[in-house]
């Protein structure tokens, strides 16, 4: 029995599919553009990390070779190696996970 009448709820519903569509494809944009720009921030970050662990190394191993003690010269030269290589394997490690 068709009373020529239009159902509202499809109408609406074939009205709303499109933009829920494109809005989702916006939604996709963004969050792509969000990590892009995550991880550029974070290989900043390590950057900026990687250069200042870099100068307290630089200045441990410095007050290391002014040390008239042999024992805290060679302690302060191996700390300095130490934090080098734990350093160089975070930081690996974290670039790989920003890849």
């Amino acid at each position: 029995m068709a009373t020529g009448k239009s159902n509202p709820a499809a109408d609406s519903a074939a009205a709303f599919t499109p933009d829920f569509e494109s809005a989702a494809e916006r939604v996709r944009e963004l969050n792509e553009k969000m990590i892009e720009a995550t991880k550029k921030s974070g290989n900043l970050s390590l950057d900026a990390y990687e250069k200042t662990l870099q100068g307290l190394v630089d200045f441990e191993e410095k007050a290391a070779g002014a040390s008239q003690l042999d024992f805290v010269s060679a302690l302060a030269k191996a700390h300095a190696a130490f934090v080098t290589d734990v350093s160089s394997a975070f930081t690996s490690a974290a670039r790989d996970a920003l890849k």
